[in-house]
């Protein structure tokens, strides 16, 4: 995420910073409407990777050392055989994955409506 944040504001282009300076702008004035909005796509796109590396790493902990979740019963069921329950849990961990990515690129058009059109 943080190099994604960092990517995201050496994309601004210094001639807009420039534009901005001989306006009369403020450091404050130029990093609040300049450098932020123009970095904001690329600092979601780092953070939706960085949300689906934290759901694979809550995931991989609830299989490896837990005793309530999903992962644990996954594996309490994959020791009994239960086949179905263990498809149900993999279903269950998709959908709730799939629902984050869902919610991200949500709040990515409501918080950055101007992405992709200039």
């Amino acid at each position: 995420m943080t190099i994604a944040a960092r990517s995201g504001v050496n994309s601004v282009k210094i001639t807009k910073v420039h534009a901005a300076y001989s306006l009369g702008a403020s450091r404050t004035q130029i990093l609040f409407h300049v450098i932020l909005p123009n970095a904001l796509p690329e600092i979601f796109t780092g953070l939706r990777t960085a949300m689906g590396v934290c759901w694979g790493t809550v995931v991989a902990a609830e299989l490896v050392a837990a005793d309530k979740g999903v992962g644990s019963m996954i594996m309490i069921a994959k020791n009994f055989l239960q086949t179905d329950t263990v498809v149900i849990g993999i279903f269950v961990i998709g959908l709730i994955g799939y629902t984050i990515e869902l919610g991200m690129r949500y709040l990515e058009r409501w918080l950055i409506p101007w992405q992709g059109k200039g």
